[in-house]
């Protein structure tokens, strides 16, 4: 596995709520058709988002042998995972769990990650594939605000 993100400081969700109201238009690797305005309300960036809660991961699979995916027209382009369609972060409808269509091993590379999260208890953000919080989660309606620090 490959993780992107977990456990964000509310602090940090709020400094890109901010960052999402300064505006501006598509970012071609980003949110290559929706302007940052509108990156809350088409549902790419939570108000409050479930990462603060500590029990939401971002994640991929990794390649046991073999090439990772080709670079993605849209989202992260370093990560070393299988190929799922676009790259982590691509705030753009091809990027829905259930896109259709999806190039090459893309959409039976969602279905099994998502079945594996699904059997170790999280459910997927059908917006992001790469997107899963914990099904019971144990403190559901707190948001957490301690910083991250290196040792």
């Amino acid at each position: 596995m490959v993780v992107f993100d977990c456990y964000r400081p509310a602090r940090a969700v709020a400094d890109m709520v901010e960052w999402t109201r300064s505006g501006g238009p598509p970012d071609p690797q980003w949110y290559p058709s929706v302007k940052r305005g509108d990156l809350i309300a088409k549902g790419y960036i939570g108000e409050l988002s479930n990462h603060s809660r500590g029990s939401t991961v971002d994640l991929a699979i990794a390649p046991v042998a073999g090439a990772a995916a080709p670079h993605p027209a849209c989202g992260a382009p370093d990560a070393e995972t299988l190929d799922f369609g676009t790259g982590f972060d691509c705030f753009d409808q091809a990027s829905e769990t259930d896109h259709h269509p999806l190039p090459g091993n893309a959409a039976a590379n969602r279905k099994r990650l998502v079945e594996a999260m699904r059997v170790a208890g999280f459910r997927n953000y059908t917006r992001e594939w790469w997107h899963f919080t914990l099904t019971d989660e144990p403190f559901p309606k707190q948001r957490f605000d301690f910083p991250v620090t290196a040792p």
